[in-house]
């Protein structure tokens, strides 16, 4: 239990090195805005990524289950997904927890209980890059079939206008057949 003491104790700084790490991720206009901006309000989305950051590295920490960690990495992954990151680039933040530590880490690492301990952590770590994946293409499938629903909501709308097509009235489906039913 080295590990965790040690990641207990040097939260902020990890914490802050991963956060830095996730927004070197983002055009540098972007990125600066970002690190600049601390009003939740004008950055919602560097506030959001902040807070769900501490979330994942909380629950990590106290090796909590996917589960427990899951809605953080949603929260992020949201934003992640809506932006013009390819798959491996908007779950990469992760993976990038794992330099984080490691740099703040590295003289503490020759300790041989210490270097198994972030061994087992680092499994956890990517296991919760395979579940930030799942979480990743469901947002992406969902803003697909958004903008699929819009083009088809713009496209009906057009030929309306364009009086290409008309609403078909209801012929009262199942009268004729009932007609035929009591006939027989």
């Amino acid at each position: 239990m080295k590990l965790e003491n040690l990641l207990s104790r040097k939260r902020s700084a990890i914490v802050e090195r991963w956060f830095q790490l996730i927004l070197d991720t983002y055009p540098a206009d972007t990125s600066s805005f970002l690190k600049r901006q601390k009003d939740r309000f004008a950055n919602p989305v560097g506030n959001t990524i902040s807070q769900g950051i501490e979330g994942i590295y909380d629950g990590l920490v106290q090796s909590e289950g996917p589960d427990k960690v899951s809605p953080f990495l949603d929260t992020i992954i949201r934003i992640r997904a809506i932006q013009d990151f390819s798959p491996s680039q908007g779950v990469a933040f992760v993976f990038s927890l794992k330099k984080a530590i490691r740099e703040e880490l590295k003289d503490e690492m020759r300790d041989e209980e210490v270097a198994r301990e972030l061994l087992a952590l680092e499994s956890r770590i990517d296991e919760l890059a395979l579940l930030s994946f799942d979480i990743y293409m469901k947002c992406r499938e969902k803003v697909y079939e958004l903008r699929a629903n819009e083009v088809k909501n713009r496209t009906f709308k057009l030929l309306e206008r364009a009086n290409l097509i008309s609403e078909v009235p209801d012929l009262n489906p199942g009268s004729e057949g009932d007609n035929v039913e009591k006939k027989k």
